[in-house]
């Protein structure tokens, strides 16, 4: 059996991020070969996975990331079992990686194509095996999406303090004069989406069958009133629904004496619009 050396055990360290011992058990089964002791190591993480694999991922973080030109944007999330694994070291560095890989993704931004994407030789499905063999936990990339500028315009981010919710919000802007003046309301924007958790943007992208359920719950509320006045109370409860579920009309939690709408048109000084937006949240 090959003498298996301090520098040898701290270079697999190094390649694979697993502990001394790992490194040091790995190296002694395949007789000091580091290439077989790394396939061994990985084989150690999908093992887990598939033992692991009905288990629920209830925790872990959401990860925002922008190019440096600011017109391509991501958001996902990197989920595992465990608060105690979500707020560890090593998963924080893969979350932060997970961002790397979404904006090199070049597909749609799905999580099935973020992790079939490679960044210096290596998938991101491989980053995950990795991970896994150290945390022992089943980890994966829940949801994930990515926003490309088509013109002028802004994206804004926002990941909450516990990392478990996050916002990105696409607005389209006139010209790129008005560009230069939305990025702190993107922002803001963002953040009320993460905190209010709108249902839409506006009253046309409500799901028909949620306004018909809403619609059914505001008749049954009144359906001792009389018959004339009936209709006109449902259709009053319909639009207080409207204001509270709707992006653009919902109170701006950084000033509720404007709407959503109005503190966006107002930063904006010039045509502009919400185009989308997406929530993320964990748990």
């Amino acid at each position: 059996m090959a003498e298996i050396s301090a520098s040898l055990v701290m270079k697999l360290r190094k390649m694979s991020g697993q502990g001394m011992m790992d490194c040091k058990k790995a190296l002694t089964e395949t007789n000091g070969d580091i290439d077989e002791a790394m396939a061994l190591l990985r084989k150690k993480g999908l093992a887990t996975l598939e033992k692991r694999a009905g288990r629920e991922t209830t925790e872990g973080k959401v990860v925002c990331r922008k190019s440096d030109d600011g017109k391509t944007a991501v958001m996902a999330t990197l989920c595992c079992e465990t608060d105690f694994v979500s707020k560890g070291d090593d998963f924080a560095a893969a979350a932060k990686l997970l961002g790397d890989y979404c904006l090199a993704c070049g597909d749609d931004g799905s999580a099935e194509a973020v992790l079939a994407t490679e960044v210096n030789g290596k998938k991101f499905s491989e980053v995950i095996t990795d991970i896994v063999s150290k945390i022992g936990e089943k980890t994966e990339v829940g949801e994930s999406a990515k926003y490309q500028l088509a013109g002028s315009g802004v994206i804004g981010t926002y990941v909450h303090f516990n990392d478990k919710i996050g916002s990105m919000v696409e607005i389209e802007a006139g010209s790129n004069e008005v560009s230069g003046k939305l990025d702190a309301i993107a922002v803001d924007i963002a953040m009320h989406i993460t905190a209010m958790n709108p249902a839409g943007l506006d009253r046309d992208s409500i799901p028909a069958d949620v306004i018909e359920k809403e619609r059914a719950i505001a008749a049954e509320q009144v359906k001792n009133k009389p018959p004339e006045i009936l209709e006109k109370i449902v259709e009053g409860k319909l639009g207080k629904f409207f204001k509270e579920r709707c992006l653009v009309d919902q109170k701006f939690v950084k000033d509720d004496s404007k709407t959503v709408g109005q503190a966006l048109s107002d930063a904006a000084g010039g045509e502009v619009k919400i185009k989308r937006f997406i929530r993320f949240e964990i748990g």
